[in-house]
């Protein structure tokens, strides 16, 4: 059996936090990561919600909002990857709140 290279915290906790997230359905363990993905100005308009099946639902604050994100849900979704783990998200639905 082949060892992995030791990983760091910050490599761990986010794939901990997405499995957390898709066991209990509920994706507030998320924040933390939707707001690094994200930035602070999308994030204050914005939080996950729950996560399962590999959707992700996010509440947004406004129509505006969930029109802007629908736009870049292909690159969120491949940044969310990146963090979380390939496939940790198939889908990212916006819902107004």
């Amino acid at each position: 059996m082949a060892r992995r290279d030791p990983q760091t915290l910050e490599q761990l906790l986010p794939r901990v936090l997405a499995r957390l997230a898709e066991q209990s359905g509920k994706a507030q363990s998320l924040v933390p990561v939707w707001n690094a993905t994200v930035g602070p100005h999308i994030s204050k308009h914005t939080r996950p919600y729950t996560l399962e099946g590999g959707e992700l639902v996010i509440t947004v604050a406004s129509a505006e909002w969930a029109h802007t994100l629908s736009r870049q849900e292909s690159s969120l979704r491949e940044q969310l990857n990146a963090r979380l783990g390939t496939g940790a998200v198939s889908a990212l639905v916006f819902r107004l709140e």
